[in-house]
């Protein structure tokens, strides 16, 4: 097995190289050895035409989970810099991608598949667009589809990403909230998208959920995800296509209500209506307006004539200072 030996002075300089050329072996791990670095290589001539000191060494290999854990592993300097957030949806790679880096598409996709091999396509990501809030994507490498089938915590969700909002980095939300559901639990799911909540709640409780969606292309793909999943679910899904604001005010109150409000849409008065013992409610919120935000909640309990106690945990970042949080609201008592 090869390597280059470089001072350890010159390994940043060397490592972009290496990347650049895709000639850095991941499966091996560089080591030190007083003021050397060793980097394995896959390709020992061309590396001493690029003027390298390459040499015969034995190089531990890395864990399996180990090889690549990000883009930063693979790829140049200069283009990590300027790439944006990776999401892996099915086979499906979503990435923001500057138009001056478009004519190294190739280069990215190559680093892309080799941390996800069951990658087929690579998307460029855009803007929200329009009243559903679809994200406006452009397929840069490989088949032409927006469509495919994610997994996540023990279901399969049909998802088209040119017609439907999907978040895949909700999976442990989606999972903490399912944790929290009780067998024999009624509850409401409004903003139900293809489900993804309801399929994992479904997936380990025995709950009627009834969901609400008005994007008629996400309800069409929650019935088909009813039916895909449906040798594994131990509850019941029913699917309301309406819009949320009309269809709540003739349901009665649930015992629990998840509301995955999408930005700049205000639901919490309806949703807390709706609430008889818990409400997880979704929103936008700069870090300064947290206290503010919980301190509404509260007053918003008062006016409906309840006392709760409310929560407030940050989900994801959304932008600097600003976070996408979840309000856990318990219904201690309606007076």
């Amino acid at each position: 097995m090869v390597a280059v030996r470089v001072e350890k002075r010159r390994a940043k300089e060397v490592l972009e190289i290496l990347k650049e050329k895709d000639l850095l072996d991941g499966k091996r791990k560089p080591i030190r050895d007083g003021n050397y670095v060793f980097f394995p290589v896959t390709n020992g001539e061309l590396a001493k035409s690029l003027g390298l000191e390459v040499v015969d060494i034995s190089l531990p290999m890395r864990p399996e989970r180990q090889i690549y854990k990000n883009l930063a592993d693979l790829l140049p300097k200069d283009i990590v810099e300027r790439l944006g957030r990776l999401d892996v949806i099915g086979d499906i790679a979503v990435i923001t991608i500057p138009e001056e880096l478009m004519d190294r598409v190739e280069i990215v996709a190559q680093a892309i598949r080799k941390l996800y091999p069951q990658v087929k396509v690579i998307a460029r990501r855009g803007f929200h667009e329009g009243k559903y809030r679809v994200r406006k994507l452009e397929v840069i490498w490989g088949e032409d589809r927006l469509e495919t089938i994610h997994k996540e915590n023990g279901v399969l969700i049909k998802i088209d990403l040119a017609s439907v909002f999907f978040n895949p980095r909700m999976k442990g939300e989606r999972y903490r909230i399912a944790q929290l559901v009780r067998d024999g639990e009624k509850i409401l799911l409004p903003f139900a998208g293809v489900l993804p909540y309801a399929l994992v709640i479904a997936r380990m409780r025995e709950v009627k959920i009834t969901a609400v969606e008005l994007n008629p292309r996400a309800v069409e793909l929650a019935y088909e995800n009813i039916e895909l999943n449906k040798r594994w679910l131990k509850g019941k899904i029913e699917v309301i296509h309406g819009d949320v604001f009309k269809v709540l005010q003739e349901l009665p109150e649930f015992d629990r209500v998840i509301s995955p409000t999408p930005k700049g849409v205000d639901a919490l008065s309806l949703a807390l209506s709706k609430a008889k013992k818990y409400l997880h409610y979704y929103d936008f919120i700069h870090e300064d307006e947290i206290e503010a935000f919980r301190d509404r909640i509260i007053e918003e309990c008062r006016r409906q004539g309840k006392e709760c106690s409310v929560k407030v945990k940050k989900i994801t970042d959304y932008k600097p200072h600003v976070y996408k949080v979840c309000a856990d609201v318990e219904v201690k008592q309606n007076r």
